[in-house]
């Protein structure tokens, strides 16, 4: 599996590899012209299309400050040079003395949309002028063909401190879900193996259930714990075969279902606020009265005694 810097590393290569050579003529091309700002602005923007995705190309000195226009496919904007850029993201980290660094994205001033920066080295003589810059659009670059997979290792997150403060104050009050939850189980169980439901959601205070169909995967079903009780609900979801591809197996859903409900009531302060099953990924969520989410898979999950959540 691919990890998210994994991802961001390899995409970013792949632009460098595409920009790098064409950057590296057009700072040859334009050193010539560095002291004067009006042949700079010609010099680029006669070379710009020969940089690949770019959206946006300037020069600035040593400094940050800008010494030419914003060149861009639609116009030439003069009234950004002498600008101090120093401060941008681009130019707040270890810069090029030869050759061309990539910065990390961010977000434009220009565009207000997420954005990469190439900063190539400008020298002449083996004296560094400046840098010249290429902006680089990310929600337009070409570079799909690599993509995040998701984690099923698991996670911990901590979550508000007030909520932490205040937890030995607060017991479990008991609710509507509660009080049936042996029968929500059952009909979950029940959607999930035969009527196309690959992911629940249990909210046990407010007693509603989120439900995603494995076939309308973009919209999700929302019901109060009246309607997740009714046996007739499953009248209300189609029939479906279980996947093939999910990760969950059809005897192991009531299972985790029952765990999440030992872990409801296995302590009056410390208790399980909501919870949620996913078959496809094979994840279990978990968010505690402490405020504290727990994301981890359904065999992970199933393996873990209750002391693993209370202590001993």
């Amino acid at each position: 599996m691919s990890s998210l810097k994994q991802v961001i590393s390899a995409k970013k290569t792949a632009l460098a590899r595409a920009i790098e050579s064409p950057l590296s003529h057009l700072s040859q091309d334009i050193a010539p012209y560095w002291s004067d700002a009006d042949k700079l602005d010609l010099a680029l923007t006669a070379q710009k299309n020969t940089v690949p995705y770019c959206h946006l190309l300037y020069a600035l000195d040593v400094n940050g400050k800008q010494v030419s226009s914003n060149i861009n496919n639609e116009s030439i904007d003069s009234g950004l040079r002498e600008q101090d850029l120093s401060n941008r993201p681009f130019f707040n980290t270890a810069l090029p003395y030869k050759g061309m660094l990539l910065s990390r994205a961010y977000v434009s001033d220009h565009s207000l949309h997420s954005c990469i920066t190439a900063m190539h080295a400008v020298t002449q003589d083996e004296t560094l002028l400046g840098f010249l810059a290429a902006d680089f659009d990310i929600n337009v670059l070409p570079l799909d063909g690599i993509a995040l997979n998701p984690s099923n290792q698991w996670q911990q997150f901590r979550g508000d401190p007030a909520v932490r403060s205040v937890l030995f104050a607060q017991e479990r009050v008991p609710s509507l879900m509660d009080q049936q939850l042996n029968v929500v189980n059952i009909l979950l169980d029940n959607l999930m193996t035969t009527h196309g439901v690959f992911h629940c959601k249990l909210h046990y205070y407010s007693g509603r259930c989120s439900l995603w169909l494995y076939d309308d995967p973009y919209q999700y079903r929302i019901h109060r714990v009246e309607e997740i009780i009714d046996p007739e609900l499953c009248l209300a979801y189609p029939l479906c075969d279980y996947p093939e591809d999910a990760k969950v197996k059809p005897n192991q859903i009531l299972m985790v279902l029952e765990q999440m409900k030992e872990l409801r009531f296995a302590d009056e302060t410390i208790y399980l606020r909501s919870a949620s099953l996913n078959i496809m990924n094979g994840m279990v969520g978990l968010t505690f009265s402490c405020d504290g989410s727990h994301y981890i898979s359904a065999e992970e999950f199933l393996s873990k005694a209750k002391r693993f959540w209370f202590g001993s």
